[in-house]
């Protein structure tokens, strides 16, 4: 049986898919909407801050909400308590889509000890701790895994269908949609999220890089993949055919000093790829013949990701066929670290992610050694200057003593064997 038909089943036998959202924002809203539309799932109750975005979302697709968690079929619950809903008994899967580090980790958290399998829309919350969730998971018989339509999965489904083929992988990315400018903040694209009614800090972290930072590094730590450069390359690109060479070694006429690399491209968005290589022979001069080029190495592009809209199929997975679509391995390859935006004197409490105080960079781990990983940053306070552009050291600040996240990057630190602070 298909996906589909397996929905319909569930559906037929009213035993529908049971979901609780926490974070009804862009993202949320999205997820709620296509749910409506697909059978054999329900989304059951929604947890946000502010409830009324969850109870104007369930209205949005003709339903009628009440308060609390304990929702139903047809009459979903809408609560300000995401605690709450991973303890749900009416929840069978816990979608996090908050963007928020903190949150993130201890929803995922609190999940997976009642249970309920986790699908992320939260990549820099699986970032940080994503190893240390998995292993949880795992040891609890349910699904941790990112979310299809975010594109690192959008790039592991392209990776999977190169790899189960027989080909070799030896580059991986995505498109960037706008401009990098790493001193973005809120307040500078204040007009354009309101045009595109988007959370201003949120658009800031897109700006400033670092959503591609912590997307590329998501994809990175599932496959073993390192970026080139700290950092990635970025080039402008707007022919995907384009970077089977683009992405070659420097003695090939490209960029690389070695393969097994994550970077963006500007001008293919919102678009993902991967680079095969084919060896000489029969592949590549069907590849050739297929319109894939010369070779050896060859492109397989995607043009488009559908965020929260696709999320419903990671959550249908994990639960029929308790797949996860994309994992941290046990030792993460890459570590997104902070960057100072602004000089930055010591005694500052640092703000989140996509504020004015910081950026995301990405550098494998050897590298990262002493910088202070991108979610570890809000709350932390600075006990030395830091100049902008510099990268924020781990003795350079006092960690949130109080931070959920916090406790479980060092457990999942000492679990490695490299407990930093």
């Amino acid at each position: 049986m298909s996906l589909r038909e397996r929905l319909e089943a569930l559906d037929r036998a009213g035993t529908p898919i049971r979901v609780g959202l926490v974070g009804a924002g862009q993202m949320g809203r999205g997820f709620i909407a296509q749910v409506a539309g697909i059978p054999g799932m329900e989304t059951v109750a929604v947890a946000d801050v502010d409830p009324e975005r969850g109870l104007a979302a369930f209205r949005e697709v003709g339903l009628d909400p009440v308060e609390g968690v304990n929702g139903t079929t047809g009459r979903p619950a809408v609560t300000s308590d995401a605690s709450d809903l991973t303890r749900s008994g009416s929840v069978d899967v816990v979608v996090e889509a908050t963007g928020v580090t903190e949150v993130g980790a201890r929803v995922a958290y609190e999940a997976i000890q009642e249970g309920k399998h986790v699908v992320m829309l939260n990549a820099e919350a699986d970032v940080t701790v994503g190893a240390v969730l998995a292993r949880m998971a795992r040891a609890a018989g349910v699904v941790y895994t990112g979310s299809a339509g975010d594109e690192p999965a959008a790039v592991m489904e392209l990776y999977d269908f190169a790899r189960s083929m027989g080909f070799e992988v030896v580059a991986v990315g995505k498109g960037k949609n706008n401009p990098l400018d790493p001193s973005a903040t809120p307040d500078s694209v204040a007009d354009e999220a309101h045009r595109k009614n988007m959370n201003p800090k949120m658009l800031a972290a897109f700006v400033d890089g670092t959503k591609t930072m912590v997307e590329m590094a998501t994809v990175a730590n599932a496959i073993g993949f390192v970026p080139d450069v700290p950092g990635m390359h970025g080039p402008a690109e707007t022919d995907p055919k384009k970077l089977a060479q683009v992405f070659s070694l420097k003695e090939e006429g490209g960029m690389l000093s070695s393969y097994g690399t994550v970077d963006y491209v500007r001008g293919i968005a919102p678009g993902v790829y991967v680079v095969v290589r084919s060896q000489e022979g029969a592949v590549r001069e069907t590849m050739e013949y297929l319109g894939m080029g010369d070779g050896p190495n060859h492109v397989l592009y995607r043009p488009y990701h559908l965020t929260s809209l696709e999320t419903p199929l990671s959550v249908a997975r994990a639960v029929i066929y308790g797949e996860s679509g994309i994992v941290s391995r046990e030792r993460p390859s890459t570590e997104v670290v902070a960057v100072a935006k602004r000089d930055l004197d010591a005694g500052e409490k640092l703000g989140g992610i996509g504020g004015p105080d910081y950026y995301g960079y990405v550098y494998t781990v050897a590298e990262s050694r002493g910088m202070l990983p991108l979610g570890l940053a809000a709350g932390a306070r600075t006990t030395r200057p830091v100049s902008r552009g510099e990268s924020i050291t781990r003795a350079g600040v006092e960690l949130a003593a109080d931070s959920f996240v916090v406790g479980l990057r060092r457990l999942q630190e000492l679990s490695q064997g490299d407990v930093e602070g």
